[in-house]
């Protein structure tokens, strides 16, 4: 095990992080897309108002914590009949009747809770990762261990106390606890501090993502003549994706976009839920012109808002208009993509591929470059038949992993394939 993952502690990556601000439940769905769109990984924490008067300490704030809100939970609530029916009401609609309720996906830790043991619960689950920023934590790394005063941390406590993770240190003064700020860490913030340590964790970083295992064969999918609402019943909670396939001749899956929360996180949600509710998964990823949808499609109708997505809260009149894929915010407009054609677009919504003998290095510079939050494996001699995806959980869990278990390197890329699909 890399020793930067070791003497590295939480409180390391926080530094330079805003405070949190807290999204409480009885916000309205129109709040929540605005706060998704400044958020990471398209997604938000959402939690239930602290009540007055009460000293909090960190077990009652962690039970304060309901789940996580993605752009496609909101897309797939818009998407429903009584919704589009009433896209005001729906609008203003609070997100506990949106989110799903999960507490396991936040974890409040301590500063100096080690960079492994932090890796350790997002391998299992963990999204976010809640870090007092005002308590000085015990952290063994010299290097990036400074308080956000300018100052070199110093311990003020013995130093035999342990700096794994200590809530005791938490709980230890309420007083001080509630005058406490918090920082929110994701797991796009321990890849970018990873990827800034390549040298230290070599070789595995040159691996292939075949090699550490690292390919997840178990991912979600729905065939391109499908309609595109029943992805929402298929979505997984990580990686909130699901991919469109066509099915090939040979039975082998030929993936041709892909329905995501990341793909869906700065888009016309009111468009996107129309068409995830009205067309066919492969029309709403590969792309549906204006002359298609005046013939074959129903009317399209959305509030009219002047502002677009940065102006949700202002009022708009109803009026039918027709559909095109730049509805949804996919392509550029100067784009013009059809669907009869069945050609790969090239689009913002065109799904993030990457081949079984990708460096696990390669991997995690395209999620970082793209902000994903996963990339879709193919073979290595067909770019369009899938494998499976790598997400943030299977990187966690290669960087972790001691050499001696890697997949010789002079396996061929064949048997690498066929031992993912069996």
């Amino acid at each position: 095990m890399a020793s930067v993952l070791v003497y590295h502690v939480v409180g390391d990556l926080t530094v330079g992080k805003p405070e949190l601000v807290e999204f409480h439940e009885t916000e309205t769905v129109e709040s929540a897309i605005r706060a998704i769109a400044e958020s990471p990984e398209g997604s938000i924490p959402v939690w239930k108002k602290r009540s007055q008067g009460v000293i909090e300490n960190s077990d009652m704030r962690q039970m304060r914590f309901v789940g996580i809100l993605s752009s496609f939970d909101i897309v797939a609530f818009l998407a429903k009949t009584r919704c589009l029916e009433d896209q005001d009401k729906a609008m203003k609609t609070p997100v506990s009747e949106v989110v799903l309720s999960n507490n396991s996906l936040l974890r409040l830790v301590d500063p100096g809770t080690r960079l492994i043991d932090a890796l350790d619960m997002m391998k299992q689950g963990v999204k976010r990762l809640l870090v007092p920023k005002s308590i000085v934590w015990k952290g063994m790394s010299k290097r990036f261990s400074v308080i956000y005063y300018g100052k070199w941390l110093k311990n003020p406590e013995s130093p035999s106390s342990s700096s794994n993770n200590l809530p005791a240190n938490l709980n230890r003064n309420t007083s001080a606890s509630i005058r406490d700020k918090y920082c929110c860490l994701s797991r796009e913030d321990v890849l970018r501090f990873i990827i800034g340590c390549l040298g230290a964790l070599a070789p595995i970083p040159l691996t292939t993502i075949a090699a550490l295992g690292a390919i997840n064969p178990n991912y979600s999918y729905i065939e391109s003549s499908t309609p595109a609402l029943e992805s929402s019943q298929k979505v997984p909670q990580d990686p909130s994706a699901v991919a469109v396939i066509e099915t090939t001749s040979d039975g082998r899956c030929k993936i041709i976009g892909e329905i995501s929360a990341i793909k869906l996180w700065k888009c016309d949600y009111l468009s996107a839920a129309w068409a995830l509710a009205n067309l066919t998964a492969g029309q709403f990823v590969m792309g549906v012109e204006d002359n298609v949808t005046s013939r074959s499609l129903p009317d399209f109708c959305v509030n009219s808002r002047s502002g677009g997505d940065n102006d949700l809260a202002n009022g708009g009149s109803r009026k039918p208009k027709k559909f095109s894929s730049r509805s949804i915010g996919f392509f550029n407009n100067s784009a013009s993509h059809s669907f009869g054609s069945r050609s790969m677009y090239r689009g913002r919504s065109a799904p993030l591929t990457c081949k079984v003998t990708s460096s696990l290095a390669a991997v995690m510079a395209q999620m970082l470059s793209h902000r994903a939050t996963h990339v879709w494996v193919t073979e290595d001699e067909n770019d369009e038949i899938l494998v499976g995806v790598v997400g943030y959980a299977d990187i966690l869990g290669a960087v972790t992993k001691p050499p001696t278990i890697f997949t010789p390197a002079n396996k061929s890329s064949e048997g690498i394939v066929n031992e993912i699909q069996c």
